[in-house]
């Protein structure tokens, strides 16, 4: 029977990416469905995160959420492309 997904919700560590504390929960759901990129590299030390993504995410979301990240420069030409859709 699997576990909850919001157990470790509630733990908190400090983020690299935002410089600050943040709790488990924002990793979780840091991508919308998904979880951050780097939730393997931050919690290994807290529990078992490996167990935990294996559990409750698909392998195809597994691998998105390994996946390398866009460049940069990708990113900001997709999302002026999206702003420019929503202003039509």
């Amino acid at each position: 029977m699997p576990t909850d997904i919001t157990q470790h919700d509630h733990r908190p560590l400090r983020c690299p990416k935002l410089g600050h504390e943040v709790q488990f929960t924002y990793c979780r759901c840091h991508a919308g469905e998904l979880p951050c990129n780097k939730i393997f590299d931050c919690w290994w030390q807290s529990f078992d995160i490996t167990a935990f993504i294996k559990e409750h995410y698909t392998k195809d979301h597994i691998k998105k959420i390994i996946a390398p990240p866009k460049p940069k420069m990708t990113s900001l030409i997709e999302m002026i492309q999206q702003a420019q859709r929503h202003q039509q």
